[in-house]
């Protein structure tokens, strides 16, 4: 190895080179404390949208099953007592034109 000093090769940069560069790149935008709390808030408000969205949409298909449970023998039993109200009242109305007498033509 001889003693005479080396010159790099004409495509790879120095380390001066490479820590200039850096400086001289600009810096990030520093983000506003105000901005940054409002973009937080605004994403937590998206999640809690969807996820109230989701668990109210839950709870009332739940409850309209359960009234739906509920309506259905009340509703049978509705419908048998009128049921059974316009058989007898038809059945009343029959038996009453029976005894009427027939005239005959």
């Amino acid at each position: 190895m001889s003693g005479a000093p080396r010159t790099p090769p004409r495509f790879v940069p120095t380390l001066t080179e490479v820590v200039q560069n850096r400086e001289l790149a600009p810096a990030p935008p520093a983000v506003q404390p105000a901005v940054l709390q409002e973009q937080i808030i605004h994403r937590v408000m998206q999640r809690v949208d969807l996820s109230l969205e989701r668990r109210l949409r839950e709870s009332v298909a739940t409850l309209v099953l359960e009234q739906t449970r509920s309506l259905g023998p009340m509703l049978r039993e509705e419908i048998e007592s009128v049921v059974r109200q316009s058989v007898s009242e038809a059945v009343a109305e029959e038996l009453a034109q029976q005894k009427q007498p027939r005239r005959e033509s």
